[in-house]
This record gives structure tokens, C-alpha cells and sequence, in this order.
């Protein structure tokens, strides 16, 4: 009988050591702004076990290598690479990239914060203007992020690779890999009336040091949806977890948060969400199911 040995309590999901493999369990947490909220949303684990399950599927179908193995309910079982925060370049492969991978295609979320606020120049982004929230952009706006620090913080290709142990050729090679898995995001979700906006992908290296699609990837926790024909009209309509990030902008909470980081002050405490919304966005990740995989809940 396998003994399951916990490893980690993440913000959405527990990791269980199998020897071999590990064992994803989902939970119905919810966290934005890397603040776990005092709310739990009836059947988000189950969902995004669901939608992982039938993209990384549909990966093996598109011979795209992955560390998914199989699932059961909220449950994912998947193969296991050596884990470290920073990695040595004598280390040749086997190993989690602690980095994550995003690829924008619109102005939204921090990238809209940082262009608002001068951090991003609107013209390195191929912008003769200020562009407006939710505006496409003229080409993928490529970010790599560490994985295990404290708060996300953006990094250069070189810092990225001196904590990777990949070189700069293969930080592009995977960078390329995430936009060729989003094409087929795209594809699968073009007649579900959704926009795909953009997409956050973490990797590990194989023994020949192959990219291998690890975590958890298109769903409406890493990956940004927005109603298509809403957007035609003018409307952007959040189809994620932004969803939920929009609720505690509109509150005050993120601005107090962040004033809290940059000064080195006690961070507020995030409130729960209210039950009207909290179960708006329980029928959100059920409904996101259905609409991205074209399945019956």
C-alpha cells in the first residue's frame, strides 16, 4: 500500500510524496496577490483537477511532454523531479525550473499596473500611445518570474538563467514552447466564445534536459479568460480568478497591500469573500470547465 508522505501546503493545492511520483490533492482554497483568502469556494479543486487533466491529455495527444500520470476527482498523480531554489550548473537535468513562464497577449493585470505607472514603457511594447485596459498587444509580452521567493519578482534572462541552470537558448526554446501551447488553447477554445489573454507555464528538465509541461496550466487560476463577445463590445469581462482580484481592488485591499510591501509595514489581513460572491465564483469554475474542455460538468 503506497503511504502518502505530505511534502507541501501550497495556496491551492497539497503535494503528497509516492516515491516515484507525487500526488496532487486540489482544494477549494482561493488566493490572490500571494494572500490566501479565509474562503473556500465549493468545487474549484475539482474543476481545476478537470480542466488539468484534459489539457495535459491533450498535450500527450500533440506528443508534448509532460508529468501527468493520471487523476481521480480532486486527486492528480504525476511524476517527480528533484526540487531545488536555486540550481547548480553541474546539475545536468531531472530537476523542477524554479522559474514560471508568462506569456501576455492583451494589457491587463500587473502589466496594465506597470505600464500605468511608468515602469513599462508603452512604446517598448509597440504602442504609439497609452493603450487602454484590456487592449491587444502588438506582440506576446514575454516575463519569466522566480518560483520561489517570497512575492513573484520579474527577472532578466541572465538572473533567470543564473537560477535555472538553463541556458539563454533554452529560456527562449521554452518561452516558444508556451505560445505553441497556447495556439492550441486558442484552438480548442475558439467556438466557446472565450479570449485567452494570457498564461503562466512552469517546466522541468528531463534526463536529457527536455522540457517537461509541469504544474497545472489553462485554467482560470494561472491563465486569464475573458468573454469574447463582451470584448467586441467594448466590455472586458473577467473569466478567472482576475474575477476575484478585481473584488478586492475595487475594496481598497490592494492598494493597501502593496503600500504595506513597498513601505515594509504588517501586511493587512485579508477579508473572506462575501457568500454572494464566493458562490458566483464556485458556478464560475464550473461553468470554466465546461466552456474550455466542450464537457458536461
Amino acid at each position: 500500500m503506497v503511504s502518502d508522505q505530505p511534502i507541501r501546503t501550497g495556496k491551492v493545492k497539497d503535494v503528497f510524496d509516492r516515491g516515484d511520483t507525487l500526488l496532487f490533492r486540489f482544494s477549494d482554497r482561493i488566493s490572490v496577490f500571494d494572500k490566501i483568502i479565509p474562503t473556500l469556494v465549493k468545487d474549484k479543486g475539482l474543476s481545476l483537477c478537470r480542466i488539468s487533466s484534459f489539457w495535459f491529455k491533450t498535450l500527450k495527444e500533440r506528443s508534448i511532454s509532460t508529468h501527468f500520470i493520471e487523476s481521480r476527482g480532486s486527486e492528480m498523480t504525476v511524476k517527480k523531479f528533484a526540487v531545488m531554489e536555486r540550481v547548480n550548473a553541474a546539475v545536468y537535468g531531472n530537476y523542477l525550473v524554479p522559474l514560471e513562464f508568462v506569456v501576455r497577449y492583451y494589457v491587463a493585470g500587473s502589466l496594465f499596473d506597470k505600464v500605468k505607472s511608468g515602469r513599462i514603457s508603452f512604446t517598448d511594447l509597440g504602442f504609439k500611445n497609452m493603450p487602454a485596459y484590456g487592449e491587444k498587444l502588438p506582440d506576446p509580452f514575454l516575463e519569466v518570474t522566480t518560483k520561489f521567493e517570497k512575492f513573484d519578482r520579474f527577472l532578466s534572462i541572465g538572473e533567470a538563467s543564473s537560477i535555472s541552470g538553463l541556458h539563454r537558448y533554452e529560456i527562449i526554446s521554452i518561452l516558444e514552447e508556451c505560445m505553441k501551447i497556447d495556439r492550441i488553447i486558442e484552438k480548442q477554445i475558439e467556438n466557446s466564445g472565450l479570449i485567452h489573454a494570457d498564461g503562466k507555464k512552469e517546466f522541468a528538465l528531463d534526463r536529457e534536459r527536455a522540457p517537461v509541461v509541469v504544474d497545472t496550466f489553462g485554467t482560470p487560476d494561472e491563465d486569464r479568460f475573458w468573454e469574447k463577445n463582451e470584448y467586441e463590445n467594448g466590455n472586458v469581462v473577467e473569466l478567472s480568478k482576475e474575477f476575484v482580484r478585481q473584488y478586492y481592488r475595487n475594496t481598497g485591499y490592494h492598494s493597501k497591500l502593496y503600500e504595506s510591501r513597498e513601505k515594509n509595514l504588517k501586511e493587512p489581513e485579508i477579508q473572506p469573500l462575501p457568500d454572494e460572491i464566493a458562490a458566483r465564483v464556485s458556478e464560475l469554475y464550473r461553468k470554466m470547465y465546461e466552456r474550455i474542455t466542450g464537457q458536461k460538468w
